[in-house]
């Protein structure tokens, strides 16, 4: 088994609902056990602004699924709740599931980036990762989750539960 952080975000049709619902969905999976889950997150959009805001979660999970197994069942599940991979990149989703960290691995292939790129520098992926992380969390080839948090501003981060 290994140990996964995948991020959660949607800015559409009531995104708290659909981050929760997600969770759900993944926790349920019978090759997906929930470990954690973070606060939920309200963050300003990165893209185009006049879009509303994201709401964003971290879920840490154990999984046997290979990274590629695994990117394929979050990717039925964001089609399950609507998600339009042909809209604009950074537009509004009703759901953004993404694989941040897959063990200790490191991963570049054309449809899969592990770390989650600018995991380091997005505040809406790194606290909420934090506050389900162990203290000691490593982010391949990034640095630990605690001087990665230092560098990294709030930029409009908000907890909202």
């Amino acid at each position: 088994m290994v140990d996964v952080y995948i991020g959660l975000g949607s800015n559409l049709e009531h995104p708290a609902e659909k981050v929760r619902q997600a969770r759900i969905i993944i926790a349920k999976h019978p090759q997906m056990r929930e470990i954690k889950f973070s606060s939920l997150y309200s963050s300003p959009p990165m893209g185009p602004k006049d879009q509303p805001d994201y709401i964003n979660a971290v879920i840490s999970i154990k999984t046997d699924l290979s990274a590629s197994e695994l990117l394929s069942e979050l990717q039925g599940i964001e089609s399950d709740f609507g998600r339009d991979r042909s809209v604009m990149r950074w537009g509004a989703r009703t759901l953004d599931l993404d694989i941040l960290i897959y063990g200790d691995q490191q991963i570049d292939s054309p449809d899969l980036k592990v770390p989650h790129i600018g995991l380091a520098e997005r505040a809406f992926v790194l606290y909420p990762l934090q506050e389900i992380a162990p203290v000691d969390l490593s982010v391949p080839g990034k640095g630990d989750i605690n001087s990665l948090v230092l560098q990294c501003p709030l930029g409009g981060l908000e907890k909202i539960d």
